[in-house]
């Protein structure tokens, strides 16, 4: 028995993998992973895997960065944590003030959680009671995008609009907006990105114009609709949000827990449409993929709303075990220094053209309806019928038959759902980039011409996205 074997079934006898249905591993590996070195993960006998998903989008400066590496071994010597409520400490105060200096202006405070879904749930929280403490209780529901995703959690969830994630717990969320996507994949033929985001802001405006004393915030993804199959738009929708917000007196909340961090071409996509959002929501690429944190920037006008006496019962008691963690504070200050002494958002401009030019020719696939592109991140959508766009029946799982072509090739690129794509880290090479683009076309063939029977189940998710 190999040591991917051995650790494998140890693994399959006591865990329960996220995103995952059990199942699938009576046919499909799990593959254990010993080391990770820049792009590459080893597994125990030794074969490398390119890590084509930054890890579920996290690492933006390889594995085992020496760098970031260092800055936690030094902070670990000196303290690994201590609670935030009523103590402080050094690394907590030199990232906010970095962040605080990184963001758009107006964003002035730092409210720490764990992960992205919390995060979520605290700018959603804090809206939620600002307009409570500014006398305007009536203003409790939020406004969100079709086809988006925020988290797991309950709120989060509900302001998200994947059926894979939130069906099954509808009882449980809350009731929300919906309101039509700009996501320009859906464009008429001959259409501008530009010019179809600005139609389809016309759905957010009648919205905000019709129910704005009940709207506490709108929630996005700005530019990249990330799980619900890297959709993409253009950044004059947020411009015009910025502006509808403003006007109804409605807070933006952004989350770039996904796209933040450079994934955009810039370090905040928000700086893109030019625009501050009254809660700016940060996390996976936060400590270069290391540990877990998020960050919520807001702005001092939302602070001071909570600043009272304690009698009043304005603050906002919300709290996270380990909220500010020293040693992930000292992961996140690593980055950032790599972020500015590497001069990495100039560097990246060469790796995205490569993107480009590496996968163009997939524009030509008689089964990619679409090869798109933001930044550091490039989607090919392959679909049963190039004309008319007809997806694959999720049933297929075509996207299945990329990830396992690509694990036999040496490449970790996991699809969403019939979405191939690449979220790379910031240290691949150009010639990687083309290795990718190979693995990727050879799959994506694959894939097209396989014979598949299935079943349909009833009341399926239409919008399936394959966690293989």
């Amino acid at each position: 028995m190999s040591l991917n074997d051995s650790w494998m079934q140890r693994d399959l006898a006591v865990l329960w993998h996220p995103c995952t249905q059990m199942k699938d591993h009576e046919q499909l590996p799990v593959i254990p992973i010993r080391r990770g070195d820049g792009v590459w993960l080893e597994d125990f006998d030794g074969k490398r895997y390119l890590d084509a998903v930054s890890s579920w989008w996290v690492n933006v400066f390889g594995h085992a960065n020496q760098r970031i590496n260092q800055r936690i071994k030094d902070q670990l010597d000196q303290l690994e944590h201590v609670m935030l409520a009523g103590f402080s400490h050094q690394p907590v105060v030199e990232l906010s003030e970095r962040l605080v200096q990184i963001t758009p202006p107006g964003l002035d405070r730092v409210f720490y959680t764990d992960n992205g879904s919390t995060g979520i749930e605290v700018a959603l929280k804090m809206s939620f009671h600002y307009w409570r403490n500014s006398g305007q209780p009536n203003k409790q529901r939020f406004v969100t995008l079709t086809n988006s995703y925020h988290g797991e959690t309950v709120a989060a969830m509900s302001v998200g609009d994947v059926a894979l994630f939130t069906d099954t717990y509808k009882p449980l969320l809350l009731d929300t907006f919906k309101v039509p996507s700009p996501d320009c994949y859906l464009r008429p033929d001959g259409m501008s990105w530009e010019e179809h985001s600005r139609n389809m802001f016309a759905h957010m405006g009648q919205t905000l114009a019709d129910h704005h004393r009940e709207i506490a915030a709108v929630i996005v993804e700005p530019l990249i609709q990330g799980a619900g199959g890297m959709r993409m738009y253009h950044p004059v929708y947020l411009q015009l949000l910025r502006e509808a917000c403003d006007r109804y007196d409605v807070h933006l909340i952004h989350d770039e827990i996904a796209v933040g961090f450079g994934r955009t071409g810039t370090m905040f996509a928000c700086e893109q449409a030019g625009i501050t959002p009254d809660f700016l929501c940060l996390s996976k690429a936060l400590t270069g993929g290391y540990l877990p944190m998020a960050a919520v920037l807001t702005t001092d006008k939302l602070y001071q709303a909570f600043y009272d006496d304690y009698s009043t019962l304005r603050a906002f008691l919300h709290s996270h075990t380990y909220t500010g963690n020293p040693l992930a504070c000292a992961a996140a200050l690593a980055t950032l220094d790599i972020f500015e002494q590497d001069r990495v958002i100039e560097a990246n401009k060469t790796l995205a053209a490569r993107m480009t030019t590496a996968t163009a020719h997939l524009a030509d696939h008689p089964q990619v309806a679409e090869v798109r592109q933001t930044g550091m991140a490039v989607a090919i959508e392959m679909v049963a019928d190039k004309a008319s766009k007809t997806p694959y029946p999720w049933q297929e799982r075509r996207g299945l038959k990329v990830y396992q072509h690509a694990l036999q090739r040496g490449a970790l690129l996991r699809p969403l759902g019939s979405v191939v794509y690449f979220l790379p880290p910031y240290t691949i090479t150009e010639e990687q980039i083309d290795f990718l683009a190979e693995v990727a076309t050879e799959g994506i063939d694959i894939a097209s011409r396989a014979s598949v029977s299935v079943a349909v189940a009833p009341g399926a998710p239409a919008n399936f996205h394959d966690p293989g």
